[in-house]
């Protein structure tokens, strides 16, 4: 298999929960720091929201591997970001390019 193409700078981010006082909580995004990446789109579908149309696509997003409990390795929950684009993090396998890579399984939500 020929070595991924990590053309792309991604934002690895983290959801953090943090108390509203209320009983409640908030839910913000802290970032853990940038991945080169390649991303790679694979298959979409149409889905509905309220009042709104949307589109779901997958992607297979290729990054350097990193040690199991590393903050640099991705996991399921967390999030990409490139610019105003938000790749939702779904499942982490070792890469098919071989172990020196991680393959993230991710979706990007569009209203249309």
């Amino acid at each position: 298999m020929a070595e991924p193409n990590l053309n792309r700078r991604l934002q690895l981010e983290a959801p953090r929960r943090d108390n509203d006082a209320l009983g409640g909580y908030s839910q913000t995004w802290v970032s853990l720091g940038e991945l080169w990446g390649d991303v790679d789109p694979s298959a979409g579908r149409a889905a509905s929201g309220l009042d709104v149309s949307l589109s779901l696509v997958r992607f297979r997003i290729t990054v350097r591997a990193a040690p199991q409990g590393a903050p640099s390795r991705p996991k399921s929950g967390q999030r990409f970001r490139d610019g105003a684009r938000i790749f939702q993090i779904q499942a982490v396998t070792e890469g098919r390019a071989g172990p020196k890579y991680l393959d993230c399984y991710a979706e990007e939500e569009l209203a249309q």
